[in-house]
């Protein structure tokens, strides 16, 4: 393909892709494809002859689209939002032209000095403690996806831990010995309700993994005393906690821990590394209404939020931000020969091949700064706050039929997360009633094993509606269990959503849940 192609091409492909995003809501959110749908349409191997570019642009259409699961489509609800944008588009474009594997400095200073800026701009934006500036001792870089972040910082809070206690010991079998004896007994820790990130990372640094209780009474957060408590119990056993994964915004509810009873305990336990884990809602921090929750991170080692889920830079782009970064260089830093040059060697400048697992890395920056630029700080919070005002409206809606739904846990960065009232708990209500009439009404009674039977049908109702909405294609929907609560979950933060799709959402659920429920009265 030479210029003239390319710009040809280009200009195609840029034309559909404009015409997939004018027509994504239109399309069914969920691919009609069975497992193992894509391989009979295929040959068996590359041509032997190169084709042109409109044979294959005709089969993205034809092949790979019905395949598809439209994470850009306003009626995606599911997981967390995985949102692009045009300018980030252009990002990638030109980060692709410019191809460089970008390990060090010199490999493209570009590449290095942009990250470092734009990092320091995304810690001032979301006010991040001064400590996590590049101006000081810390810094930010940008990596894969939060669970890369979660496991470079297992790692390096390991290694910290090893360093600390073998002090000057000499490299040896001796010293090798030593930290092999002092991995086995050390423990990762993280939320009941934490992404499994942390207990993949602990699995992948040789250490052992507990969970820290977060129960609903604590609205699902870790609070300093459980934390402190999971840690003396630990310690009484002769383990070794050294990780702590705090989190903004948990997976399941949006649940936020406590951050200043964590802080709390970091003072009395400076070995612990902790790390904040706001993979989705991180990006609120843009505005100033949610940086309250900002102060006490200056207290703790890392932080981690996803560009690329609620701030409109395609995946992937994760800002990592840490506090010391000679935390890092003093785990990761390995410099054989072919690796050594003068910049290097004078001091003088950032090798991001040193704060991180891989060697490689891209010029994601690039999308980062179009974003910054074309938005601009204003336009960033207003797609923000138009999302959690979205949250709002649908979390009345639900709290209008409190007949039919029981909220879980309120609107909390945009998701909401709600059970099916089973068939028993029908009973006469006024709709503006937001008290769930179920205790009075099931059985009758208030015993505990009513309780435990109204709890195993709530969940096995709402479990149906779930599969019911699902299974019609014209939204797409993800549940969880928290504390034995089986919910679904509803957000709606990709660039396309409107009110008119959450109001649909909750007519399709609410249609789905009175055949549920009505089925079940007849049996």
């Amino acid at each position: 393909m030479d210029s003239s192609q390319f710009r040809e091409a280009a200009h195609s492909a840029i034309d559909e892709i404009i015409q997939y995003y004018d027509t994504v809501a239109e399309r069914p959110v969920l691919p009609n494809v069975s497992p193992g749908y894509l391989r009979p349409l295929l040959p068996a191997g590359p041509p032997d002859e190169g084709e042109p570019w409109s044979a294959i642009q005709a089969d993205i259409d034809k092949i790979i689209v019905p395949g598809l699961t439209h994470w850009q489509s306003p009626k995606f609800m599911a997981f967390f939002p995985c949102n692009s944008s045009y300018p980030g588009m252009l990002g990638e474009l030109y980060s692709s032209a410019f191809n460089a594997a970008a390990f060090n400095w010199i490999c493209s200073p570009a590449v290095t000095e942009l990250e470092t800026v734009v990092m320091d701009w995304i810690a001032k934006l979301i006010a991040l403690p001064d400590c996590y500036q590049s101006a000081g001792e810390g810094g930010g870089i940008i990596q894969g996806t939060a669970s890369e972040v979660v496991l470079t910082s297992v790692v390096a809070a390991r290694e910290r831990l090893i360093r600390r206690k073998l002090g000057d010991m000499p490299e040896g079998d001796e010293r090798m010995d030593k930290a092999a004896d002092l991995r086995g007994k050390m423990v990762a820790l993280g939320s009941e309700h934490a992404h499994s990130s942390t207990q993949k990372a602990a699995v992948i640094a040789g250490t052992r993994f507990r969970t820290v209780p977060a129960p609903r009474s604590s609205n699902f957060g870790v609070t300093g005393r459980a934390l402190r408590t999971t840690i003396e119990e630990l310690k009484a056993k002769g383990l070794d906690p050294f990780y702590f994964t705090a989190t903004i915004g948990s997976t399941g509810t949006c649940a936020v821990d406590d951050l200043e009873g964590i802080a709390d305990v970091a003072r009395d336990y400076p070995d612990l590394w902790i790390h904040v884990d706001a993979a989705y809602a991180g990006s609120a921090l843009i505005c100033p209404e949610y940086q309250h929750l900002c102060p006490p991170i200056a207290h703790f080692d890392s932080f981690n939020f996803n560009l690329h889920k609620w701030l409109l830079t395609n995946f992937d782009c994760s800002a990592f931000f840490v506090k010391r970064r000679k935390d890092l260089i003093d785990t990761y830093s390995i410099t054989p020969s072919y690796l050594r040059n003068e910049f290097t060697e004078s001091g003088l400048v950032t090798d991001y091949r040193d704060w991180q697992i891989p060697l490689g890395r891209r010029f994601r920056s690039l999308k980062v700064w179009f974003v910054l630029r074309t938005y601009g700080v204003k336009g960033l919070r207003e797609f923000i706050r138009g999302h959690v005002k979205l949250g709002e409206y649908f979390n009345g809606l639900l709290e209008s039929r409190p007949d039919v739904f029981s909220v879980v846990t309120p609107a909390s960065f945009g998701l909401t997360t709600f059970q099916v009232n089973p068939a028993k708990a029908h009973a006469p209500s006024s709709p503006a009633t937001k008290s769930n009439p179920a205790h009075e009404a099931y059985l009758n009674d208030f015993t505990n094993d009513a309780e435990a039977q109204y709890r195993e049908d709530a969940n096995r109702v709402t479990k149906e509606v779930y599969e019911k909405v699902n299974a019609a294609g014209e939204f797409f929907l993800t549940s969880t269990v928290v504390c034995g609560v089986y919910v679904i979950r509803v957000v709606s933060a990709v660039e396309r959503s409107e009110e008119k799709y959450l109001k649909r959402v909750f007519e399709v659920l609410l249609e789905a849940a009175e055949e549920v429920v009505n089925e079940k009265a007849k049996a």
